[in-house]
């Protein structure tokens, strides 16, 4: 039986009394709050208590905080934001096995039912009764406590930091649309978008030996993704088209959710390609994907959906330096900072590309950010 003793095992010497949140209550009504839930709620003998250390902002919860909406999933109660997430465990369960107080983790932030057919597939991400972080009616990890399932939580060796260990979660997109679309060295790809996703998704296709050129609205994006290695770089706009004198792709994969683009950059691909569908507007309603026109062509659309056995892929290439993720961090920011945060990453300023949120680090990370824009 588990108590709460210092001396206990499974509970670190300084297990929290107290815990803190970004709660989200309307559109653009995002607070800093008390939020106990995590460190009252007794542990199932599976789950461990996760001191959060890095949380990155997603575009899905820029899409929550702004329209209360990603995709089909509505927020109608007040929920915490953040599901790209790593941290140290302090807490375990009486049947956690492979995880120990104090040992660092990446944490896979949706939990399937185990039981469904889908999951008996191995399908998980598939589950209609998956808890996902910051999908609701679920809160999410952008908090100083959270809990999660055991095996849905990856040890980080001790050259892995904090930050990359929040990045696998985008990292794992990458790898899951790779994947799914069939992405192999000397395979030609166009991303569309060169935010978080989009890059993460240009250093899987490299890291299996794709060429890859990238399509954005920013400048900046581009010279980022030109510098972590693609071939190629458009500038869209609504004038914009793919040029006639440029070779087509094997494969192009959406990471922009945005309708106009896919209609456009979709004119480079081979007849008889891919095209793979990661990105998610705020909501569901399609109006100019231009479906007859990839059906003429037999180019296959393939669903991207979160992520399936990967994430353990991912904290691999990350270990071993395959992929540079650290480098797509370019703000940093306190659990206090959480407005500004999303305001910076919302509107890309300052060159914004992966926004990151520092909780229990505020001390370390307060004061190397200056007050102004929260850039490191």
């Amino acid at each position: 039986k588990m108590t709460s003793s210092a001396s206990n095992k499974n509970v670190s010497p300084t297990k929290p009394t107290s815990n803190k949140a970004a709660v989200l209550y309307g559109a653009r009504d995002l607070r800093i709050e008390s939020f106990p839930d995590p460190i009252k709620t007794p542990l199932t003998p599976n789950q461990v208590l996760i001191e959060m250390h890095a949380v990155g902002i997603c575009g899905s919860d820029v899409h929550y905080l702004t329209h209360l909406q990603c995709g089909p999933f509505k927020v109608k109660d007040p929920m915490v934001l953040g599901h790209e997430c790593s941290g140290k465990v302090v807490e375990i369960g009486s049947a956690v096995k492979h995880l120990s107080v104090g040992d660092r983790v990446a944490i896979e932030p949706g939990i399937p039912c185990r039981r469904c057919e889908l999951c008996r597939k191995g399908l998980y991400n598939l589950c209609e009764d998956i808890t996902f972080y910051a999908t609701p009616p679920y809160h999410g990890s952008l908090s100083q406590y959270a809990i999660h399932e055991e095996d849905f939580c990856y040890k980080l060796p001790e050259h892995v930091s904090y930050e990359e260990g929040a990045l696998l979660e985008p990292l794992s997109v990458g790898m899951q649309a790779i994947e799914r679309t069939q992405v192999f060295a000397g395979s030609h790809v166009l991303i569309f978008g060169a935010g978080p996703v989009g890059l993460a998704t240009l250093l899987c296709s490299l890291a299996a030996g794709a060429h890859v050129s990238i399509i954005d609205i920013r400048s900046n994006r581009l010279e980022v993704a030109k510098k972590l290695g693609a071939t190629k770089g458009y500038l869209f706009s609504d004038k914009w088209e793919y040029p006639a004198t440029d070779p087509k792709v094997d494969i192009a994969i959406d990471c922009s959710g945005n309708e106009d683009v896919i209609r456009k950059g979709s004119k480079g691909i081979k007849s008889g390609g891919k095209l793979g569908i990661v990105g998610r507007a705020a909501s569901v309603g399609v109006k100019n994907f231009p479906l007859f026109d990839l059906a003429d062509r037999e180019i296959d659309i393939v669903g991207v959906f979160r992520y399936r056995n990967v994430y353990g892929k991912a904290l691999n290439l990350v270990s071993r330096g395959a992929v540079d993720v650290k480098s797509l961090v370019t703000h940093k920011f306190t659990l206090e900072e959480s407005v500004k945060a999303f305001d910076v990453s919302e509107h890309g300023r300052d060159g914004a590309i992966k926004v990151m949120i520092m909780i229990n680090e505020e001390l370390k990370s307060s004061s190397s950010a200056p007050k102004t824009n929260g850039k490191l």
